[in-house]
């Protein structure tokens, strides 16, 4: 992405308010300006697609791979990752939110979304953990995220987080879904799902619980608001209810699944 100089100070106030700031508010102010200019760019309404060949040639030019998980790398060119605040002793869902998530405002704008529309508690649920694995890693995160809650979840809700993975590919105008073009601009117009989309697709269409992951596509896309308001508060009931929050924290269980939370939680252990 190019960076212009010109806009990025005039978002901080002009030359005297930038050099007023010190160089951890000068990489904050940078990360969010590129975080800002990403989301322009995702939500671009430029009628221009690129294609599978222009995304691909695109990769040399990056400082990192995009499948990298929001917690492993800077966000521009030069910049240097923050020092994350410790975990409590016995981490709960609500310390990851806080302290590995966050923001985590499109999950939670998702969850609204899915609460406003009148959604089983199930489905609020998944709308709300199904992205958090991006901290993690952002290829397959679906799956990588149904398999990091299996322990703690219903198992309906594991289900729709795990397979919006795939039906997110795929138009259903039943469900008012449409493929995004935000999709055509990431992977390129000509694009074709991998062979495992295609087959969960296929697997997902005869399946009696279709409408799980379909109804998180739905709540999810049409979940980027960039000034919502949003809080982890409304939902806590919902947790409280169906998440089964281990009593040595999440990482500490002994779990299938502990080494991930120990990884969100750890991110700079060196081995």
């Amino acid at each position: 992405m190019e960076i212009k100089r010109e806009n990025l100070i005039a978002t901080l106030g002009g030359e005297e308010s930038v050099a007023r700031l010190d160089s951890e508010a000068k990489a904050d102010a940078l990360e969010d300006f590129l975080s800002n200019e990403l989301d322009k760019a995702l939500t671009s309404t430029d009628p221009h697609f690129p294609t599978v060949a222009e995304v691909e040639q695109k990769i040399p030019t990056r400082h990192f791979r995009m499948g990298v998980g929001n917690l492993f790398v800077a966000q521009a060119p030069g910049a240097k990752v923050k020092l994350l605040p410790p975990m409590p002793a016995n981490p709960t869902l609500y310390d990851f939110f806080e302290l590995r998530f966050a923001p985590a405002n499109h999950v939670l704008q998702s969850a609204a979304l899915a609460m406003k529309n009148g959604m089983p508690e199930e489905i609020i649920l998944a709308c709300l953990l199904h992205d958090t694995a991006q901290a993690l890693l952002k290829a397959d995160h679906g799956y990588w995220a149904a398999q990091m809650y299996t322990p703690y979840v219903p198992e309906k809700t594991a289900f729709a987080i795990k397979y919006h993975q795939a039906l997110r590919f795929f138009a259903d105008p039943a469900y008012g879904y449409v493929y995004p073009d935000l999709y055509r601009r990431l992977f390129g117009e000509d694009y074709v799902p991998l062979p495992h989309i295609r087959a969960d697709y296929e697997m997902l269409k005869k399946h009696s619980w279709y409408e799980a992951p379909r109804l998180v596509t739905v709540n999810d896309y049409y979940s980027f608001d960039p000034d919502a308001k949003v809080s982890i508060d409304p939902f806590r009931e919902i947790i409280g209810r169906h998440f089964k929050q281990p009593k040595e924290g999440l990482g500490n269980d002994n779990s299938p699944v502990a080494h991930m939370w120990r990884t969100i939680a750890r991110p700079d252990m060196a081995l």
